[in-house]
């Protein structure tokens, strides 16, 4: 090629005159200007220059290189179904791929193959040879193993002939021992057999000669005597039986078994000494599981309590005390159960992790106050999400777990509800937190919930901060606010206390980055740590039954990691971590500390504020849970025990107390306990509210069948009857009653229980007379000339007569006249005689006070 210049060189490769100089240049060809020419060896080292300063040399090319090629087409299937032909098509891919290989690298590749095969052929060559010399090497050791066998067993044949001779010699010895013992009892029979003879003769010679002296006997049909014993005056020989012949005179039926009665023989012998046990006594145990352990009768178990003076029936419950005299009294050793401490130090040791692998984990942070103060829609600005609107009347009814991600760290809320109904929610929303967030409402001060939920964040020992929210409004006072906490020793630090508190607005968002900056600064200073690998250890914040998922727990993952597949053990519940939902219900696959998640899976509904741990097998699970379920329910019979006995006590001192049967079924476990403790509060002296069962999940046709056994009034709070539940109270007339908001069940329950109440009576004066003479009459005797000087006098009305403005008599109004007259009334100003029943004191000057009783109706407060 001839030469051309630096510059056409430079508009044929397409880039600028001044780079290609400065190319050349280090390629080490010297070009002055544009117009210089370069030769074809300059465009060589150019090329070369390039290409190592792109790091690729003469061997870095493409070792090979791939071409793949794709076509589609469509296959047409015809087919039939049922009467119709239909025809599918099908789409068909073909994919292809080929793939050139350098021949450089093909030789060298051949080269390495042969090479890695001449090693392998040599390595097989080897392992063949030492696999030779191993199998001759085991061919010699089992011949000598073979050899040492041989010489064992025929040691073995030696010595078990030497032991079959012994034995034969033995079992001589023992044959000839039993026949010296056959022949001397034989001999000992003979001699008994002699002396019976003996005798039997001495006794018939003593009463022969005895009836030949002494008896007048008559002839008989023979001409001989016969004795009045036998028929041909001969005496009955007495033989004794043996056991191993049968009476001669008994006859048997042909093919019947018969049968040698063996006298003074049996199995076994009874005991010489009492059997003494050692028995195992709960807390609280019935007659019946008490007489088992000490495998005797119930009846000897009460026998033994009577006589202490007390009556139990089989399925009476006895304390520990009691069962623990019992025992003693009847010579058995009492041993101590173990306790559920022990159970759960074990279960502690087990899930024990170690201080060393300890990391920060976020905050827990609890918002509490009063009902509408604005907890929800506080954390609803920070999660920039709308709860508020989905809880039934506005208000919070369940404990909402939300894990949130801030631009200054991760913290984790627990929304708690306000109402004084979840006081139980609160303290448990306490319990398991780390900070609380007391929400105080500008405009409206402290409240009832406010006080109770400082006493909760006290209790757990957690600290205080306070938003005061609302400050947005006209009437917002926050002085106010600090004036009254500090009433109750909740100091601002601006005051000198340690108490934070933060002035935020739910609705415009200010002061909530404040909010947050002193949350994480209070996590700070408590320095929240917590092992984030190993079994995770927890708490059940809420726990639910959903129709199509089944229980449903909320768990507060508070150190180690909860991974999906684990065996959990949540109270008396335990099953395998089936799935694993966050707050947006969202599946995930592990949890760490001071996360939120809802787990699947248990066998059924833990209760709320329940431990969870991670247990490493189904046996240990199995036998923790069955562990507290004893107890649970040894504790159960217990408070039974003692409720019957206060009941009695109860019902005695204060006579019959009216009882409205309610059967309870919540959406979650929260609610139901909050319902619970509602109604209960409502009882009185006259009526109360008896819980027949509560429970979670929607309604059955079991609880229906529960409801009319027991006459029960069905509450569903956020649940459902299903189509049999719904039938089956239509036939049994069953009322129920679906509610969303707390409120409206704690009021139509007041109502109910309102009309079960007895009427008050009162006492209302409706006249007043006075005597002015006493006039004698023959029908009614004494009979007092009055006038009414207030409001009017009726008839049949009872009355008081009042002397000296004191009350003297208290009766009935016989009789009213006026004119001799009778009238039904007499109103004020007018005389009038009246005739009192069964009194005849009365005297001039005197009152007679007219008045009335009325009935009215009384309410639950």
């Amino acid at each position: 090629m001839a030469n051309v210049t630096a510059k056409q060189l430079s508009e044929v490769i397409g880039v600028s005159v001044e780079k290609l100089l400065d190319q050349l240049n280090a390629a080490g060809v010297v070009v002055d200007g544009s117009d210089d020419p370069i030769s074809d060896e300059d465009k060589l080292k150019l090329l070369e220059s390039l290409r190592s300063s792109h790091g690729k040399g003469e061997g870095d090319g493409p070792k090979k290189i791939t071409l793949r090629r794709k076509s589609k087409s469509e296959l047409r299937v015809s087919g039939t179904s049922g009467r119709n032909t239909t025809t599918k098509t099908i789409n068909v891919e073909v994919r292809k791929k080929r793939t050139y290989v350098r021949r450089v690298d093909v030789e060298a590749e051949e080269a390495k193959i042969q090479q890695e095969a001449e090693s392998e052929a040599e390595e097989q060559t080897r392992m063949l040879q030492e696999q030779v010399e191993a199998e001759t090497r085991q061919a010699e050791e089992a011949a000598q193993a073979e050899i040492e066998a041989a010489r064992l067993a025929q040691e073995e044949v030696i010595r078990a002939e030497a032991e079959k001779k012994a034995y034969e010699k033995s079992l001589q010895e023992v044959e000839a021992a039993q026949k010296v013992i056959e022949q001397q009892r034989a001999e000992s029979e003979a001699a008994e057999a002699a002396e019976e003879a003996a005798r039997i003769a001495l006794e018939a010679a003593a009463a022969a000669s005895a009836a030949a002296t002494t008896t007048d006997s008559k002839p008989g049909k023979h001409g001989k005597h016969e004795d009045k014993g036998t028929r041909y005056g001969r005496k009955e020989l007495h033989v004794k039986e043996s056991a191993h012949q049968p009476n001669r005179k008994q006859k048997f039926k042909k093919g019947q078994r018969q049968v040698h009665d063996i006298k003074n023989q049996h199995a076994f012998e009874k005991p010489t000494a009492p059997v003494v046990r050692s028995v195992e006594i709960p807390e609280a145990i019935s007659v019946a599981d008490l007489s088992q352990r000490m495998a005797i009768k119930a009846g000897d178990v009460i026998k033994v309590l009577m006589q202490m003076g007390t009556m139990a029936t089989i399925n009476e419950i006895l304390d520990r005390d009691t069962a623990t005299l019992v025992v003693e009294e009847l010579g058995h050793n009492v041993v101590a159960a173990a306790s559920e401490d022990d159970f759960e130090k074990e279960l502690l040791a087990i899930t024990e992790q170690s201080d060393e692998d300890k990391v920060t984990r976020p905050p827990v942070v609890t918002i509490m106050g009063h009902v509408d103060h604005g907890k929800t829609s506080l954390l609803d600005y920070i999660r920039k999400s709308r709860v508020t609107s989905g809880e039934a009347g506005g208000i919070t009814q369940h404990i909402g777990a939300y894990h949130v991600e801030t631009e200054k760290g991760i913290i984790t809320f627990l929304d708690t509800p306000g109402h004084a109904a979840f006081s139980a929610m609160r303290a448990r929303g306490a319990q398991a937190t780390d900070i609380v967030v007391l929400v105080v409402a500008a405009d409206d001060g402290v409240m009832p919930q406010t006080k109770e939920a400082i006493q909760h964040a006290r209790a757990a020992e957690v600290p205080l901060v306070i938003a005061v929210n609302k400050i947005d409004k006209e009437n917002a006072d926050p002085d106010r606010v600090k004036n009254e906490l500090a009433a109750l020793e909740v100091i601002p630090e601006e005051w000198g206390g340690e108490n934070i508190f933060i002035s935020v607005s739910a609705i415009t968002g200010e002061g909530v980055d404040s909010l947050l900056d002193s949350i994480l600064l209070q996590a700070e200073i408590l320095e929240l740590s917590a092992v984030d690998k190993g079994n995770a250890k927890g708490i059940v914040v809420e726990a639910s039954l959903d129709k199509g998922r089944g229980p449903v727990a909320t768990v507060l993952v508070q150190s180690g990691l909860l991974q999906q597949g684990q065996l959990l053990l949540a109270g008396t519940q335990y099953g395998r971590v089936r799935a694993m939902y966050d707050e947006s219900a969202k599946p995930i696959k592990s949890a760490g500390p001071s996360i939120p998640v809802e787990v699947l899976g248990l066998s059924g509904v833990p209760n709320a504020g329940d431990e969870v741990f991670v247990v490493e097998n189904e046996r240990k699970a199995r036998e923790f849970a069955t562990t507290r379920e004893a107890k649970i329910r040894e504790s159960k019979l217990s408070d039974q025990h003692k409720a019957k006995l206060q009941g009695m006590f109860d019902v005695m001192a204060e006579g019959e107390v009216a009882e409205i049967n309610v059967l309870i079924k919540a959406d979650v476990q929260g609610s139901s306990e909050a319902i619970r403790e509602s109604l209960e509060k409502l009882a009185t002296d006259e009526v109360r509210v008896k819980l027949v069962t509560t429970g979670v999940g929607g309604i059955n046709e079991s609880d229906i069948n529960l409801a009319a056994a027991s006459d029960a009034i069905v509450i569903g709070f956020n649940v459902r009857a299903d189509a049999a539940a719904k039938r089956t109270a239509g036939d049994y007339g069953i009322d129920i009653r679906y509610y969303s908001v707390i409120y409206d069940i704690i009021d139509d329950i007041k109502a109910v229980m309102s009309g079960m109440l007895s009427p008050d009576s009162q006492e209302n004066i409706i006249g007043l007379a006075e005597v002015k003479d006493v006039f004698r009459s023959p029908k009614f005797g004494d009979v007092a000339g009055s006038i009414v000087v207030e409001g009017v006098v009726r008839k049949g009305q009872p009355i008081r007569v009042l002397r000296d403005n004191v009350v003297i008599y208290e009766g009935e109004l016989e009789s009213l006249r006026r004119f001799k007259d009778p009238v039904e009334e007499v109103r004020m100003g007018t005389e009038c005689g009246i005739a009192v029943k069964n009194y005849n004191d009365v005297k001039p000057g005197d009152q007679i006070e007219v008045f009335e009783r009325i009935e009215v109706a009384r309410t639950i407060d």
